[in-house]
């Protein structure tokens, strides 16, 4: 799904704490410093070789903060109507209880359903797309896609028609998918598929109720800000008022933002370059040329050394008459020559 396309409700997001919400299995009680997934078991009745139909859906991709989690959903072809009878919808029309309680009706039958969530950390999003070799965030969910499907077939899921809620251009992506799965028989890539095919749908909620339960019980790992720093961060989105006054808030001038936000986002770089301190590394000053190793034999008494004069000096032409001196460092460390260290 493709940014743009994306519709969000800003005010629906709420991340507080509720003593009577049951957290789903794929949450996660300690902080979120690399990615993980979580998947159920097969279904119980589900039969060695029977044809299977699955849908991959997101949450998350757009947000400043929290992770972006990748879910698929699966089940056998005979049963593809009777899932369409549970009610399933897009996750995003729906209010945060509807979405619970579907998640619920989803475990309730793990008869016939099985499903499983990629959560991507933000420290993860940040370092993949910071890296000197290009990998944006379209390339990085096609890559968590493919792990989803491959770990399904590979945990013994016999997959015969595959949907997906696209990333990009929907041919292209559908095209790479065939190529890569070639026993799957139909893979049908589609914008909004999320709201067209109810195995997508069963995927999205799965998403979309594991990140708002990580988000929800976040826990920071910079353990003096997590019984202090305020939770009312909003939904997440740089467009979100509430987003942008936590944003503000809770940005130290050194050391920027805590583990939560994803500091590859144009929105923190933007306000990393306008209100954080200026740390000048001696790498970062090209005024300088790097320490010379040679610095390391200087004379003693001497702050700086003249290379040409060093040279001269340690003239593999000195004479026994004129024997050239130790270098220092040999002389602190009580050493006749290099080949005694």
């Amino acid at each position: 799904m493709s940014l743009e396309d994306e519709t969000i409700d800003m005010e629906e997001a709420d991340y507080s704490v509720s003593e009577t919400t049951t957290r789903p299995p794929s949450g996660t009680t300690s902080p979120l410093l690399k990615s993980y997934t979580y998947a159920t078991p097969l279904p119980t009745d589900l039969e060695k070789d029977q044809e299977c139909i699955l849908g991959v859906d997101e949450a998350g991709r757009g947000p400043v903060l929290g992770p972006m989690v990748y879910g698929i959903c699966y089940c056998p072809l005979s049963k593809k109507d009777e899932l369409a009878d549970l009610g399933f919808a897009d996750s995003k029309t729906l209010k945060e209880n509807e979405r619970d309680n579907l998640l619920d009706v989803i475990m309730s039958r793990p008869d016939f359903i099985g499903w499983s969530v990629r959560v991507l950390s933000p420290m993860d999003i940040s370092n993949s797309m910071l890296r000197k070799d290009k990998y944006n965030l379209n390339a990085l969910a096609h890559d968590t896609t493919i792990q989803l499907i491959r770990e399904t077939i590979a945990s013994g899921v016999n997959l015969k028609e595959v949907y997906v809620d696209t990333v990009g251009p929907p041919e292209t992506y559908q095209k790479k998918l065939e190529g890569l799965f070639p026993s799957v028989t139909k893979i049908v890539v589609a914008k909004k598929a999320d709201s067209k095919y109810p195995i997508v749908s069963a995927a999205s909620i799965c998403a979309k109720v594991t990140r708002d339960d990580v988000l929800r019980h976040w826990i920071f790992a910079e353990k003096e800000l997590d019984s202090t720093i305020s939770r009312e961060f909003g939904s997440g989105y740089p467009g979100d008022p509430k987003t942008k006054s936590w944003l503000k808030a809770n940005m130290d001038p050194i050391f920027g933002y805590p583990n939560i936000v994803r500091f590859s986002w144009a929105t923190c770089k933007t306000s990393l370059d306008e209100s954080c301190k200026t740390v000048r590394w001696p790498d970062d000053d090209e005024s300088h040329s790097q320490p010379r190793i040679t610095a390391l034999f200087g004379q003693s008494g001497t702050g700086t050394t003249d290379l040409a004069q060093q040279r001269k000096q340690y003239s593999t032409f000195a004479s026994s008459a004129a024997p050239r001196p130790r270098p220092q460092l040999l002389q602190d460390m009580a050493l006749k020559s290099v080949i005694d260290f």
